[in-house]
């Protein structure tokens, strides 16, 4: 399990590097009220273990952002309101970072594309153009590109958490969004995903939805 104290730090980076020299209040009880979000008792996947992974593999694309700082703050919040059995966990979080951001001082321009790429990871779909999107999305995504058997934890972190479904309903449900994922004409946008990541991904999500259809 990652260790609070040194996401507290990285927090504390990522808001200092995001609102600039005119800074703001103490990040800490930001982080510790995000820290404890990501720590409710419903998740098994989307943990501060996945937190942390997606702040490394932004830290390995960041070359590829426009502002990684912003972009490490939307993977902060990204699925910082978490209930399985909702639909609408993006927009609530991004709603929260609109409250958040701005009391914690940041700009109304860095809140907004914070909400923003917050909102872009309900469908990974970043547009042509958008480097921080691309790269908050390969980021969320980077899972999908691990070892067979990483992918085989993840995808059992996934079923517990939607424990309350039976199990035809979850296998079509998430038949359904293996399928909307290999219909994306690329799963990863940066060139580094492109390269490292994508023929893993496709052969991980082919092969699990071949095992949910069969």
């Amino acid at each position: 399990m990652p260790e609070p104290s040194t996401l507290r730090v990285r927090f504390r980076q990522a808001l200092e590097a995001a609102r600039g020299p005119e800074g703001g209040p103490d990040p800490v009880p930001y982080a510790d009220d995000l820290i404890a979000r990501w720590q409710e008792p419903q998740r098994h996947y989307h943990t501060l273990t996945h937190l942390t992974a997606v702040l490394d593999h932004i830290d390995v694309l960041e070359k590829y952002a426009d502002d990684p700082a912003l972009v490490r703050l939307a993977a902060w919040f990204h699925d910082a309101v978490y209930l399985p059995d909702r639909s609408e966990n993006e927009e609530r979080s991004a709603r929260l970072a609109e409250r958040a951001l701005p009391e914690a001082g940041l700009s109304e321009a860095g809140t907004a594309e914070v909400a923003r790429l917050v909102r872009l990871t309900a469908g990974h779909a970043a547009a042509d153009g958008d480097r921080n999107g691309q790269v908050l999305c390969d980021a969320d995504l980077a899972i999908l590109g691990s070892p067979p058997s990483v992918y085989a934890a993840y995808t059992a972190a996934v079923r517990e958490e939607y424990g309350f479904v039976p199990s035809d309903a979850f296998r079509a449900g998430r038949a359904a969004v293996l399928r909307d994922l290999l219909a994306l004409p690329r799963l990863y946008r940066t060139p580094y995903g492109a390269e490292h990541w994508e023929a893993t991904a496709r052969y991980n999500v082919t092969s699990e939805l071949e095992i949910l259809s069969s």
